[in-house]
């Protein structure tokens, strides 16, 4: 187990998104081409999941370009500074993590396929482990502060952090 962490350590920071970043397009490109008998109802929490996603995805645009201290005419993903207010106290990583995952999982509801099944079982996984790598990048660049950030709000679980949010507000 150490040998493959430090293998997934020691990857491209992008290499992973290389590889479930096509997977989950591929996902999308089969909700339009898959037509699948199946259940109405998961089909119908599957479309709520994937717009929840978009929620996810979005967002951090926004508060990102707002708080995170972002040089003049660079992308909002050059942040000079820790955010952690608005999604970012619920999530660490909204958009590679929640949005990802959600959005995964939302498109094998929709298509209730096993092709989609296929392709979005890795790309979550994949996902999960570039969150790992995000998180080690994070502390190197932001370092005790990130830290301190990890121990009050969780990687993806947006339900919890909303709990965490909670807790923190009423004890203030």
């Amino acid at each position: 187990m150490k040998r493959f962490r430090e293998f997934i350590h020691g990857l491209h920071p992008y290499a992973l998104c290389g590889i479930w970043g096509p997977l989950l397009v591929s996902q999308i490109v089969l909700v339009f081409v898959l037509r699948q008998p199946g259940s109405a109802a998961l089909r119908w929490v599957g479309w709520i999941t994937w717009w929840t996603s978009a929620i996810f995805g979005w967002l951090p645009i926004f508060t990102l370009r707002r708080k995170g201290g972002v040089p003049k005419g660079k992308s909002y993903v050059h942040t000079t500074q820790l955010v952690e207010t608005g999604i970012y106290a619920i999530v660490r990583h909204p958009q590679m993590g929640a949005a990802g995952l959600l959005m995964s999982l939302g498109l094998m509801l929709v298509t209730q396929h096993w092709i989609s099944v296929v392709l979005g079982i890795p790309a979550m996984g994949l996902i999960y482990l570039d969150l790992l790598n995000a998180d080690r990048r994070l502390v190197d660049k932001f370092g005790e502060a990130y830290r301190r950030y990890m121990a009050r709000v969780p990687r993806v679980n947006f339900a919890s952090g909303i709990i965490r949010l909670i807790v923190r507000r009423t004890r203030l």
